[in-house]
Parts: C-alpha cells; sequence; structure tokens
C-alpha cells in the first residue's frame, strides 16, 4: 500500500477579483426560496467549511451546488489543484466563469443537474485507486439546497456501496452541509432520540463526523434553521454487506413508527398472512422484539438484513412486497404480488415516500 506523503498548505493568491456582495449587485444575483438557496458570506466559514474537508492542496475537487462561488474561491485559495463545479442554475454561470478566467485550467464549470450528471468521468484515470487502499486525491463538497441535500446523499451513498460514479475512482471522501436536525440524525448513536434511517445508511457505509455548526443568521437570505457541516469518509468494508435496496427498506420498516417495538416494524416486512417469517427473523437474530428501533445497534439491523436477505432467497418476491400498496395471493411456497406497479415500486431517494417522522429531513426551508 502506498503510503501518503503529508503536503503543507500553501495558500494560492487569486488575482484581484470583485467581493462575493460586489459579485451579488453586479450580476443581480438573490437566493429563490422555492430552490431552497441561501449564501455563505462570511469568508471565515466558508474557509472553514474547505478545511474540514482535509488538505485539498494538490488536489481534484468536484463542487456541487457553487452557487455564485462563495467555497468555490477558498477551494482554489488553499491549493487545489483542480476544481470542478456543478451548476444548475444558470444565473450563477457568469460569475463562475469569472472565477474560472481569474485562474485559467483549474476551474471547470459544467451547467447542469448534479442528481443526472455522470461523474465516472470528471477527472484522469490515473488518479483511481483501489477501494482497499488509501483515499484518492478527490474530495467532493458542497453547500446544498436544504430541499435536494437528503435525496441526494441518498444517491450518493447508493453509487458508494456499489463503487460507481465519483466513487469509481476510490473512497472518494465527501464534505456537505445539512439543517443542523438532518446532520444530527447522520452522527446519531444507537439509544439516541435521533436516531433514524438515515443514520442507519450513513453509519455502515461510512465514517461521519459532524465538523462544526454554522448558525442560521450567518447565511443571506437568513434561514430558521442552523447548518451543520458533516464529513463521510467511506468505510473500507461496510458494517454489513447487504444490497443497498435491501438495507434501505429493512431500515425504513424499522424506524416507521419511532415508538413501536421493532417486532412491528419486522412484521411489516411480510404479509400479514405470514406471522411466521417475522418470528423466524426474530429467531434467527436473537434481537430482543420489545425494543425501538432507535435502541438497535449496527450489527443488530445488520444481523436483521440478514435474516431478511435469507428469506428473500427463498421467497424473491418478498423483496418488492410493500405493505402500503400491494395486494398478496400466497400459495404453499410461492408469494405472488397482485396489482404491483413493478419490482420495488417504492424508490429510496424520493423524498415524498419518507416516513412521517423524517419527511422534515428534506422540506423546504421556512424563510
Amino acid at each position: 500500500m502506498a503510503t501518503r506523503v503529508a503536503r503543507s498548505v500553501v495558500p494560492v493568491r487569486l488575482p484581484p477579483l470583485p467581493s462575493m456582495g460586489e459579485i451579488l449587485r453586479l450580476y443581480k444575483l438573490r437566493a429563490l426560496k422555492h430552490l431552497s438557496q441561501n449564501f455563505l458570506m462570511d469568508k471565515r466559514i466558508t474557509d472553514r467549511i474547505v478545511r474540514a474537508a482535509g488538505d485539498v492542496s494538490g488536489c481534484r475537487v468536484c463542487e456541487v451546488g457553487p452557487g455564485p462561488g462563495n467555497i468555490t474561491r477558498p477551494i482554489l485559495e488553499r491549493g487545489a489543484k483542480h476544481v470542478v463545479v456543478i451548476e444548475k442554475d444558470s444565473r450563477f454561470l457568469p460569475s463562475l466563469e469569472l472565477l474560472a478566467d481569474a485562474c485559467p485550467g483549474r476551474l471547470s464549470v459544467i451547467h447542469g443537474d448534479v442528481m443526472q450528471q455522470p461523474l465516472h468521468n470528471l477527472f484522469p484515470d490515473h488518479l483511481r485507486r483501489p477501494w482497499r487502499d488509501q483515499c484518492p486525491d478527490i474530495h467532493l463538497i458542497g453547500n446544498l439546497p436544504f430541499n435536494i441535500s437528503t435525496p441526494l446523499i441518498i444517491r450518493f451513498l447508493h453509487a458508494l456501496q456499489e463503487r460507481r460514479g465519483i466513487f469509481s475512482y476510490g473512497r472518494v471522501r465527501m464534505t456537505l452541509t445539512f439543517q443542523r436536525e438532518v446532520a444530527e440524525r447522520m452522527v446519531a448513536p444507537p439509544m439516541c432520540q435521533e436516531r433514524c434511517r438515515l443514520s442507519v445508511m450513513c453509519q455502515h457505509l461510512c465514517k461521519v463526523e459532524l465538523k462544526f455548526l454554522i448558525p442560521g443568521s450567518a447565511c443571506v437570505p437568513k434561514p430558521d434553521v442552523d447548518i451543520g457541516v458533516v464529513r463521510f469518509t467511506p468505510l473500507i468494508t461496510p458494517e454489513f454487506d447487504y444490497p443497498f435496496k435491501l438495507v434501505e427498506k429493512v431500515a425504513r420498516h424499522l424506524f416507521h413508527g419511532r415508538q413501536k417495538h421493532c417486532k412491528r416494524g419486522i412484521a411489516t416486512l411480510f404479509p400479514e398472512v405470514r406471522t411466521d417469517l417475522a418470528k423466524e427473523v426474530i429467531e434467527r437474530t436473537g434481537v430482543n422484539p420489545e425494543v425501538k428501533g432507535c435502541n438497535l445497534s449496527n450489527e443488530e439491523i445488520g444481523n436483521i438484513c440478514g435474516a431478511f436477505h435469507a428469506i428473500c432467497q427463498r421467497i424473491p418476491k418478498l423483496m418488492f412486497y410493500d405493505s402500503r400498496h400491494n395486494q398478496i395471493d400466497i400459495d404453499d411456497d410461492t408469494l405472488g404480488v397482485i396489482g404491483s406497479s413493478g419490482p420495488d415500486s417504492y424508490d429510496p431517494i424520493d423524498a415524498k415516500e419518507l416516513d412521517d417522522n423524517e419527511k422534515d429531513e428534506v422540506r423546504e426551508d421556512k424563510w
């Protein structure tokens, strides 16, 4: 395994540029409420976000949702070799192009939706690293609008587990912003009231760190919530290695009723007439059926995933069963699904399908 050589961070001075406040006035930019946008104007905070990502000097960086370039500037100033920014809102392109002109060859601007953008070919192939090797010299950084932050991190986690997209380069580290409540849920340990399925989805694939909080007053316009800066470092080996949709499905059922015992969540994985299958999961895992989902350890949740996976191997259509929408027909050893819209009609990336106690994770912020 190659050893990483420590680099000293040498600030790179950019040519004289208008301040961010002047940029907003020059291009008549304002944050749009329906896109859940806000601008971080305090340079000390944007610098701190980049420092939270680690040493970016000499590295390649993909920045998602750069806006007018508030965070892009400190990334360049801290010596990033090449930065690719992906921005959906065309209003911000002139200010980003101005910054690109100020540092030729170091900044590329892509006009597009990061939710649809392929990320597997952003950087040269020689940067790719084996998964078990050290993290590549690539970072993913973003100050995300609240209304896409949760769907986007789920999409990234899915790609991470399957080692595709930007994760085809290896264990790429991510530093992203979320509403404070969402950030706290991501790092919430077992026995914590904030623990939810998002905690499980993040922690079984990554080392998740809440680096610091940003007061809402630091943003323009000021949101009603504070912001958490979270860094994700992909694990070499996931805590439990089962298909992403299966893990998401089990976690969703376990946390559907926050105050209910886990036996109820396990039972909803199966048709009501197959109580024997729920009992089989409990017996195989040895979990206490009277424990609430938020009090289950990652190991116990992994064991439940394993038991459910084994049952799905015997009865494959169970993976597509949805207790809220599907009717079922049981023959001796076969589970048929009638009236389904297709395999697993639930899409884990669709924010509309979040449980009631998690909907505030993707709501548009109240200004």
